[in-house]
């Protein structure tokens, strides 16, 4: 029987295509409320996750959009009790699951078990730490065990067969195969050879395998979801939702706006387990 959420709502691994959408938004941007209504909106149209990035000043895996946003967020007083304090207030009324995407620098400053605690108890089912070597991985993994979080290992394309054989078998809850090398930002094209680096990772880890960096139209979904089990969209929600903003939206006219993108999106890939 399924123990945790990303059990119950990510596809287990099988032979047929059967990927879902796991949408990101950067927490407070533009505002709580705007990411509070598009996460209940991504919700009501079936997401099986949603990653929620944590604002940071000095992010290193992240492309000019999602950096933006963060400045954003962070220049409006933004912090990472307030994150927790989001999280916490929506959890008991979605459905789906809930990551955060925080560098391991933001950890370190509030002290790794005392993050762990708090991002469990206000209602994330895993975290993803970019910047966290594999080779400096135990005590956060064994962190994030004891909180009961799943840590979802990152693997990129240059990453090499001995390190992510480590990454796909140190992994819980599901393995994030990053479709290019280097930072988050919209693409035209996924790499010809995607569909076996995701084999790979799924026999090794007996997971599913999510694929993200540049994945940005319905298209792409469809295309990722015919091969692994999920396909993670980011900078091109961001944007929607910095362009609503630059174009004078705000409140339910802006979650309206990007909420139908991610419906869009949804064409692509089939609704969560339920």
């Amino acid at each position: 029987m399924p123990t945790h959420r990303l059990e119950t709502t990510l596809p287990r691994t099988t032979a047929e295509p059967n990927g879902v959408l796991l949408p990101y938004l950067t927490a407070g941007f533009p505002d709580a409320g705007v990411t509070e209504g598009l996460i209940r909106k991504a919700d009501e149209l079936g997401v099986a996750c949603i990653e929620l990035g944590i604002p940071f000043s000095d992010s290193i895996a992240d492309g000019p959009v999602i950096q933006n946003s963060f400045h954003s967020v962070l220049e409006s007083g933004w912090r990472l009790d307030d994150t927790f304090a989001l999280a916490a207030r929506i959890r008991s009324s979605v459905q789906c699951g809930l990551a955060a995407m925080v560098s391991f620098s933001l950890v370190h400053r509030v002290g790794l078990e005392r993050f762990m605690d708090r991002a469990s108890a206000s209602g994330f089912d895993g975290i993803i730490l970019p910047d966290v070597p594999v080779e400096e991985s135990s005590a956060t993994k064994q962190a994030a065990d004891r909180a009961d979080l799943c840590y979802i290992g990152l693997v990129a394309p240059t990453t090499s067969a001995e390190r992510r054989e480590t990454i796909a078998r140190g992994s819980t809850g599901f393995v994030y195969q990053m479709a290019v090398a280097g930072t988050t930002g919209e693409r035209t094209d996924l790499p010809r050879n995607l569909a076996a680096e995701v084999n790979v990772l799924r026999a090794l880890s007996g997971l599913p395998v999510c694929v993200g960096f540049g994945i940005s139209t319905a298209q792409h979904v469809r295309d990722v979801c015919g091969i692994a089990d999920g396909a993670i969209v980011g900078s091109a929600i961001v944007r929607r939702i910095a362009d609503g903003v630059r174009h004078g939206l705000a409140g339910e006219a802006l979650i309206e706006s990007v909420s139908a993108f991610i419906a869009e999106l949804m064409s692509g890939a089939r609704p969560r387990l339920r």
